[in-house]
């Protein structure tokens, strides 16, 4: 299991140091200023990695609604610019779309980095806008998360896109107290649900992690508060069953036994063919019939 989490770690080093060094400033925009546990995963993750490399703090941050072009040159004159990894490439999640086709319109000087991102268009005719916004861009490396969003980034702007784990691995392993829970469902309630998957069955405890307190401090402080909702949630489950992304990562982090379910673009799946699928910790199945096939058969 230390080596799923180590291989990932040790790519995304290799990833961060590509762009940035001791010293060297750079911008983090796109913070996640929402309740999915997840895009909090992956800012914890990628602070962490950008801190321990370059011994600073990024100088400029934005979230979807506040970038401020002017701004950032103010307090980032030359650094790297550098865009939060997620799954919201595409256009299932528009907001973080148009702020990221505006950085890359209005930052054609400067070098920007989307970090790791799932790609998912519905709409060929977005899909071409963005293919022709990125194009545009003079220095643009895009990170993807698995082989279906390399092929489609790929197709857009040829090899600079590249493949690369999801950020919240630079969380490592984390500490797991007892669990309350035989069966715990972390199921999604929003757009990215499949219903393919059925009802789940009587005897799981059912949870999404969408609901929270209000959250309040710097934006670091926010992420880190969400995190530990979620691992928290997570840690009830003796066995975790889930379709978001996140709760088969944490769950690897806590080392939970878990099977994944998909969301309904094949994400999950494809992120677990890509990096996590020599863990035995992880299953996959494609209904709620071989959810518990599986749990039988363990």
């Amino acid at each position: 299991m230390s080596d799923v989490i180590a291989t990932q770690r040790a790519a995304l080093d290799r990833m961060y140091r590509t762009h940035v060094g001791p010293g060297d400033a750079y911008a983090l925009l796109d913070f996640p200023d929402h309740a999915n546990v997840g895009d909090s995963a992956i800012w914890l993750g990628e602070v962490t990695m950008l801190r321990a490399i370059t011994g600073r703090e990024p100088d400029y941050v934005c979230c979807w609604h506040d970038f401020d072009p002017a701004a950032l040159r103010r307090a980032c004159p030359d650094g790297v610019v550098f865009l939060h990894g997620g799954g919201n490439l595409g256009d299932i999640w528009p907001h973080h779309q148009r702020l990221r086709e505006a950085v890359l319109a209005t930052l054609a000087d400067r070098r920007v980095v989307q970090l790791p991102q799932s790609i998912h268009f519905a709409d060929p005719a977005a899909a071409d806008r963005f293919r022709q916004t990125a194009l545009a861009h003079p220095d643009l490396t895009l990170y993807v998360r698995d082989a279906a969003s390399l092929a489609i980034a790929r197709a857009m702007i040829g090899d600079r896109a590249q493949l690369a784990p999801d950020s919240a691995f630079a969380l490592g392993a984390q500490p797991r107290g007892v669990a309350t829970v035989p069966l715990l469902a972390l199921l999604r309630t929003d757009s990215e649900r499949s219903e393919r998957s059925g009802p789940p069955p009587p005897e799981a405890t059912i949870v999404d992690w969408l609901d929270e307190p209000p959250t309040t401090g710097s934006h670091e402080a926010q992420a880190a508060a969400r995190v530990r909702r979620g691992l928290d949630l997570l840690a009830q489950g003796e066995t975790i069953v889930t379709d978001r992304l996140h709760g088969h990562i944490l769950a690897l982090l806590l080392g939970i036994p878990h099977v994944v379910l998909d969301n309904h673009y094949g994400k999950v799946g494809a992120y677990r063919d890509a990096w996590t699928a020599a863990s035995p910790l992880a299953r996959q199945a494609g209904d709620w019939a071989e959810v518990m096939a599986v749990q039988v058969g363990a």
